[in-house]
């Protein structure tokens, strides 16, 4: 067998990112972004749930913001606490058909991680997120 043939090339589709937040977080963590990086390399949009937000309500919402972020690559859903109401409809999507993987814990770092990386393919960029979010928490030494 021919190595070359054995070779599978990523999706030449870059993935969707959606940030599914609480009120006011995705929209501050866009704008501390484009503070960093002015030109955002990849398709970016957020829904954000409100406190008073129907979740039942919520949920096509955000089926439509990722179908219109999906070009084939899939979508990058970014929640910022697990087991919370943005989270709980993030991993809901695949059930409704949205080609999606969902990573919680959703900080600045990142999301600049995975704006680094627009390139890479839907899973690949799951664990690039998991590794930016984890890698950007540091504790200070004890003076």
């Amino acid at each position: 067998m021919n190595t070359a043939t054995a070779i599978q090339h990523a999706d030449p589709t870059p993935a969707g990112i959606l940030l599914l937040t609480h009120e006011e977080i995705g929209r501050a963590l866009i704008a501390a972004a484009q503070h960093v990086m002015p030109r955002l390399p990849c398709q970016l949009d957020t829904l954000e749930v409100g406190a008073n937000d129907d979740p039942s309500a919520s949920l096509p919402a955000a089926a439509r913001a990722a179908r219109a972020l999906d070009h084939g690559g899939g979508v990058l859903v970014l929640s910022d606490l697990y087991g919370s109401t943005p989270c709980n409809i993030a991993n809901k999507l695949a059930g409704l058909g949205v080609r999606a993987r969902c990573v919680s814990g959703l900080n600045l770092p990142m999301l600049l991680r995975v704006l680094n990386y627009p390139d890479k393919p839907l899973d690949e960029l799951a664990e690039v997120a998991a590794s930016g979010g984890r890698g950007g928490i540091c504790i200070d030494r004890a003076v």
